[in-house]
């Protein structure tokens, strides 16, 4: 007996919280994916992350009632349509946001900081206006409901399964874009050298766009992820933000690797702590940890060297 837990209830308490501790894993990877492409290619700190991902959240919501009201039959199948405009609406705005605001504040942090809070303050307006105060949640198809039993004590949950599913796809994905193309290769030589990328004939500028709206795009896919654990509202991705942005500094703002190992090891410790303690002290206890961790090593869990 250990804390009045036989050992084998221990054992499946472990195992589910070690389960929900993944899916609060994948959404913090997919935020925490998006900002650090932005931040680790541009310096930008987008305190507007959270509300791009609460646009992909809204969309998944629209499509979710559009196609029930009006394709009941393709039901089903209206989440990966969901995943897709999650991408490129949010991806679109980050897009035109770069293009209209932050491309005439880089290297004024502090700047980026306040216009970026300010925008994200008008989104969240912008929800309340067109989507409305409360808070909504979406429809799940029949496929995406119910639970796996792997024993008697613990059951998964099917769209659980779902959302890693797909963060492993994208993460799959972000790490190919920007290791094993092309593309990727300019995003690199901008972020290592921005001056002499732009002399050899690399367009930083088209980079610097595209960079924003793929990560405000990630952060679109991590809201269709939320909509399947949690309820969407206007200002639900502040709940989100500090969470990713000390994902981001853990893990070290420009390696994937860093990224991914952060997130997974902050989601666990949250997770299970969350049960033995109150959510308030397990956020207490992981923050204070990560501060203790980050004065030791400030640069984070894993950093990329590059010629300065």
């Amino acid at each position: 007996m250990l804390m009045g837990y036989s050992f084998s209830d221990l054992g499946s308490i472990l195992v589910m919280q070690g389960f929900a501790g993944l899916i609060m894993f994948s959404v913090y990877l997919l935020m925490a994916l998006g900002l650090a492409i932005i931040f680790g290619q541009m310096g930008v700190i987008n305190m507007a992350h959270g509300e791009f991902m609460i646009l992909g959240a809204y969309m998944t919501y629209e499509c979710s009632r559009l196609f029930s009201a009006y394709m009941p039959g393709l039901f089903s199948l209206y989440f990966f349509v969901a995943i897709i405009v999650s991408f490129i609406v949010p991806g679109l705005l980050g897009m035109a946001l770069e293009w209209s605001l932050i491309r005439f504040l880089y290297k004024r942090p502090l700047d980026t900081l306040l216009a970026t809070w300010g925008i994200s303050l008008m989104l969240q307006q912008a929800y309340r206006s067109i989507f409305g105060a409360r808070e909504v949640g979406v429809n799940l198809p029949e496929w995406m409901m119910g639970s796996a039993h792997l024993s008697d004590s613990i059951e998964i949950p099917i769209n659980g399964i779902i959302v890693m599913g797909m963060t492993l796809v994208i993460t799959a994905g972000v790490y190919l874009l920007l290791f094993r193309s092309g593309w990727g290769k300019q995003v690199r030589a901008v972020m290592q050298n921005r001056a002499m990328a732009g002399a050899v004939g690399i367009n930083t500028e088209r980079v610097d766009r595209m960079t924003f709206g793929l990560g405000c795009g990630i952060a679109g896919v991590a809201g269709a992820a939320f909509t399947m654990i949690g309820s969407t509202s206007p200002t639900a991705g502040q709940l989100y933000i500090v969470d990713t942005f000390l994902v981001v500094a853990f893990g070290g703002a420009q390696s994937l690797t860093g990224t991914i190992a952060s997130a997974f090891s902050i989601s666990q410790t949250r997770s299970i702590l969350e049960f033995f303690l109150s959510g308030s002290m397990a956020q207490v206890i992981v923050l204070l940890s990560v501060v203790i961790i980050l004065m030791l090593r400030p640069q984070g869990l894993f950093v990329l060297k590059v010629r300065r």
